[in-house]
């Protein structure tokens, strides 16, 4: 079966179960990744430690919350 046929098939499904493959199909791509997280944790250090020498300036809440 080729990608045109089963999003046919899937299309014929009743909504609750077009949904519970959507569902499946997003939570798939949302696969934790370390290397990743670590790059982030790496770069979050790197900020705090540039905002807690002075180099790096904060941003007030307000001024990240205004519309």
């Amino acid at each position: 079966m080729n990608n045109t046929e089963i999003l046919n098939h899937a299309l014929q499904l009743n909504p609750h179960d077009r949904f519970l493959i959507v569902e499946g199909l997003l939570k798939s791509l949302d696969e934790p990744d370390q290397n990743l997280d670590h790059i982030w944790a790496e770069e979050a250090q790197k900020r705090l430690l540039a905002y807690r020498a002075g180099s790096l300036p904060g941003v007030p809440m307000k001024d990240v919350f205004k519309e």
